[in-house]
């Protein structure tokens, strides 16, 4: 049964940086620690749902009751190259989770992506995935990683965007309609529409090319 659903984080914090993210004026280095920031806000509802199982400790006074992440490890997986810019902001939250790299790119032409690195593990089977993409734009390059993770036996992925356009989430959702599947998109807003060139209006422009630089 399909379980598809989009999750737009309504907090100040996190609508004060990405005003800060949408400026032009922003350079890299600032742009990068705000996309920072407000991954690891972001992170947090993301991860209100992770599989946790009981355990106790000893306190100084006594014992206590508590949770632990449950086994198998949870898979952080950026896709490249923008995705690198949200990888410490998510790893800080879940130091102990894996790390895998996909790299996909986005024909200009066609809008379609194709897969080019690929560091993932074969199996996810039980494990919960972490997908970071900066921008959710017409959705091609999320449903295909999705596809990637989902013919690898993954059957809980989250995506962290910081950005989506509404064309992009219907179309995860259409893609993923009638599947036996539980994704979740997390994002800080869902923009107006996409323009002619598939980018996110009003967006914030190119997210690698803002954190990176033009290359």
């Amino acid at each position: 049964m399909s379980h598809v659903k989009t999750l737009t984080i309504d907090h100040p914090l996190i609508a004060h940086k990405l005003t800060a993210l949408r400026d032009e004026n922003t350079d890299s280095p600032t742009f990068r620690r705000l996309a920072d920031e407000l991954v690891t806000l972001l992170a947090y509802e993301a991860t209100r749902t992770i599989s946790v199982e009981p355990t106790s400790v000893q306190t100084p006074v006594a014992l206590a009751q508590g949770v632990k992440l449950s086994n198998p490890t949870p898979v952080i997986i950026p896709i490249l190259r923008a995705g690198l810019g949200m990888l410490e902001g998510m790893s800080r939250l879940l130091p102990t989770a894996e790390v895998g790299f996909l790299g996909m790119v986005r024909d200009h032409d066609t809008l379609e992506p194709s897969t080019y690195a690929d560091r993932i593990p074969g199996d996810l089977r039980g494990r919960e995935v972490f997908l970071l993409d900066p921008m959710l734009a017409t959705g091609g390059t999320l449903i295909a990683a999705i596809d990637l993770m989902l013919a690898r036996g993954a059957n809980r992925i989250v995506a962290i965007c910081l950005l989506s356009a509404p064309e992009g989430v219907a179309a995860v959702e259409k893609a993923l309609a009638g599947r036996d599947v539980d994704v979740t998109v997390v994002t800080a807003a869902i923009d107006e529409r996409l323009n002619e060139k598939g980018y996110i209006v009003p967006g914030l422009g190119d997210a690698g090319d803002r954190l990176f630089g033009v290359v």
